[in-house]
C-alpha cells in the first residue's frame, strides 16, 4: 500500500504492489472490512484542496470500493455527501461516514434497495432534505455475479442485474433532475466490460454497455439545462464485488494479471477521476468516458 498522496510523482505501475488475493468467498453484497487484503480507499492518502467546497453529492454504492473512495475524496474536497448502500453493508457505510465527518463536512447514509423505483425516488428526496439541495449525482452501485454458461444464467439474476445497474440509474437520475441546477454533474460508473465483455459476465457487461450509451445520449439532452453527464469506466479494481461471486476462483487468483500494469487497481486510484468530472474544472467535458484501467486499450 502506498503512503504517498495522489499528487506524489512516481512510476504508476509501481504505485501499489500486486494484490495477490487468496481465494475467498462472501455472500452478496460482500463486506469490504472482511476482505484479504482490504482495498485502499485513500483513507490515509487522499489529500483534498477544496475543489468541491460547498457542493452536495449523492453517491450510490458509496459504502465501499470505488464509491467509498469517491465519498472520501469528495468530503476532503469540501463536499457534503450522502451515500446509499444495502442494509447488509452498514459496517462499511459507518466506516465511510466516520471519514466524511472527520473531513469536516456533512455525511449521511441511506440503507435502501435501489431495485424498486419508488424507493429510488424516496432516497433522492431524503438526500435533498439532508443536504439542502443536490448538485452532484454519482450512480455507482452495481451487481456482478459470474456464470459460466448462459443456460445457467437465471431469468431472475439477469433481471436483477439490469434493475440494479441500469434501471436504478434511470430512476435515480430522473428523480434527481428535479433538483439539479445548471452547473451540476452526473457521473455514471460503467466498466471495461462495456468494451471487452468477459464470457462469464454476460448480464453485467451488457448493463455497462447500456450505461455508457445512456450517459452519452443524456449528456446531449441536458446541454440546454447546463448539466453535464460523464462516465468513468474502471478496469480490474480490487473491491467487494470480486469476493462475492463477481469472478471465479481462477480469475481471482490471476486478478493482478488482467491489466497491462500487471497489477489490479485500488479504489483510491479511481477517485481523482470522479473529482475532476464533478468539479468546475471539467466544464467543457460532457458525454465523455474516462477509462481508468491500468493501460488497457479500449475503442
Amino acid at each position: 500500500m502506498t503512503t504517498n498522496d495522489q499528487y506524489t510523482f512516481g512510476n504508476p505501475v509501481e504505485r501499489y504492489s500486486r494484490v495477490e488475493p487468496p481465494v475467498q468467498h462472501q455472500p452478496v453484497p460482500g463486506v469490504q472490512a472482511k476482505m484479504t487484503p482490504v482495498p485502499d480507499l485513500g483513507e490515509q492518502t487522499y489529500r483534498g484542496t477544496g475543489r468541491l467546497t460547498g457542493r452536495k453529492a449523492l453517491i450510490t454504492g458509496g459504502d465501499s470500493g470505488i464509491g467509498g473512495a469517491v465519498a472520501i475524496a469528495f468530503a476532503r474536497e469540501g463536499a457534503d455527501v450522502v451515500i446509499v448502500h444495502l442494509p447488509d453493508e452498514q459496517e462499511d457505510a459507518d466506516h465511510i461516514l466516520g471519514l466524511i465527518e472527520a473531513a469536516g463536512t456533512k455525511g449521511h447514509s441511506i440503507a435502501e434497495d435501489i431495485t424498486d423505483p419508488a424507493r429510488c425516488r424516496e432516497l433522492v428526496e431524503e438526500a435533498v432534505r439532508e443536504l439542502g439541495g443536490l448538485d452532484i449525482l454519482v450512480n455507482n452501485a452495481g451487481k456482478q455475479v459470474a456464470v459460466d454458461r448462459i443456460e445457467d444464467l437465471s431469468d431472475e439474476q439477469f433481471e436483477l442485474t439490469f434493475r440494479t445497474n441500469v434501471f436504478a440509474n434511470f430512476w435515480i437520475t430522473k428523480a434527481a433532475l428535479a433538483h439539479l441546477p445548471a452547473g451540476a454533474s452526473i457521473i455514471n460508473t460503467a466498466s471495461l466490460e462495456a468494451y471487452k465483455p468477459a464470457p462469464d459476465r454476460l448480464d453485467y457487461a451488457a448493463t455497462k454497455a447500456a450505461i455508457n450509451n445512456f450517459s452519452k445520449g443524456l449528456a446531449q439532452q441536458l446541454v440546454p439545462r447546463g448539466i453535464r453527464v460523464n462516465v468513468v469506466a474502471p478496469g480490474p479494481v480490487w473491491t467487494a464485488l470480486q469476493v462475492s461471486g463477481g469472478v471465479s476462483d481462477e480469475q481471482m487468483e490471476a486478478f493482478d494479471d488482467e491489466s497491462t500494469y500487471q497489477r489490479s487497481g485500488q479504489p483510491a486510484e479511481l477517485a481523482p477521476a470522479y473529482v475532476f468530472l464533478a468539479s468546475a474544472e471539467s466544464s467543457y467535458v460532457s458525454g465523455a468516458t474516462v477509462n481508468v484501467n491500468g493501460g488497457m486499450v479500449t475503442p
